[in-house]
């Protein structure tokens, strides 16, 4: 395939207005915010098609999908890694890990399933522990959205040798978290290389996939917004930066949490979709979480329509 996309998801973001509630309009992150033109914020979205220089595309996606509630993780995945409506599926939003129709979902609509079946070489980029996998053996642990989507590929899971050799990521990135918290014996790695580290592997493969949930953490007072936002800035940044020429970077969330510090529950606001390179006009007419994997399936395919990229953004 002579398109690639790495697929960056990140856990509980979305887009408010820019205000001393919102750490992503305070908090600097340089790196985001020259991709953007300003702040990961709801007012980018509303000034228009121009507000982000050309390459990017930079939209507001619904994740409440018709569905009455505020959106959770289990569903909202589910719709975002299938471009299926869960919520409306299973009549509600579901949080945490995906129950059996949901694991049916997965199991037949996967991105990476699909993907794989086209001819694509497919990545889940994040290591796993022998740890994890036996606390899930002995139903300690249960599976979530992203790791299904890449079992249903049967697409190999990078193991914790597979990081310490540059060949995969934590999803706490830096593995600071993982020290402190989890007690793991870790080396630390700055943000910057492991964005570089997820970009190479985006040269070996047609689809890269990796999942980090710091910013749910963060919405929900686990970690500071603070502490969290600048290291996924210069992850991102170095990811953007480091990429083949050939690779299109597409980042986008569940549900909305980290933007809105006054609460740490979820919020019903839109998410935001980033696409950053040669196919980020796949990505202009996406409007909701579920447009998202049928728009990375037509970028691996092949040029998109070129007329999709001058019609204007709608929010």
């Amino acid at each position: 395939m002579g398109s690639s996309i790495l697929f960056i998801f990140l856990d509980g973001v979305g887009l408010a207005p820019a205000g001393p509630d919102n750490p992503l309009s305070r908090v600097p992150m340089p790196l985001l915010h020259g991709l953007l033109g300003g702040p990961m914020v709801l007012d980018r979205i509303l000034e228009g098609p121009d507000a982000a220089p050309d390459g990017v595309v930079f939209r507001g996606l619904d994740a409440c999908l018709g569905v009455a509630g505020v959106p959770q993780s289990a569903t909202g995945q589910t719709a975002l890694f299938t471009g299926v409506n869960a919520p409306a599926l299973v009549g509600g939003h579901i949080p945490a890990y995906p129950t059996r129709p949901l694991r049916e979902v997965i199991a037949e609509h996967s991105l990476l399933r699909r993907a794989a079946e086209s001819g694509a070489r497919v990545l889940f980029a994040n290591a796993h522990s022998e740890r994890f996998w036996q606390m899930v053996r002995d139903r300690k642990w249960s599976l979530s959205a992203s790791t299904l989507t890449a079992l249903a590929a049967d697409a190999r899971i990078p193991t914790m040798e597979d990081l310490l050799q540059g060949q995969a990521v934590l999803w706490d990135i830096t593995h600071e978290v993982a020290a402190e918290h989890l007690g793991w014996d870790l080396p630390l790695v700055a943000p910057e290389e492991a964005g570089a580290r997820l970009a190479r592997l985006s040269g070996d493969y047609d689809l890269v996939f990796f999942e980090t949930f710091l910013p749910d953490l963060a919405g929900h007072r686990r970690l500071d917004p603070e502490w969290m936002l600048p290291r996924l800035d210069a992850f991102l940044g170095a990811a953007v930066q480091c990429r083949p020429p050939e690779c299109t970077v597409v980042v986008s969330s569940d549900h909305g949490n980290v933007e809105d510090a006054s609460s740490k529950l979820h919020t019903g606001n839109p998410v935001p979709l980033l696409a950053i390179g040669p196919q980020a006009h796949c990505f202009r007419e996406v409007m909701d979480i579920t447009g998202v994997a049928p728009a990375i399936l037509r970028a691996l395919g092949g040029p998109c329509p070129q007329e999709a990229a001058r019609r204007p953004q709608i929010l």
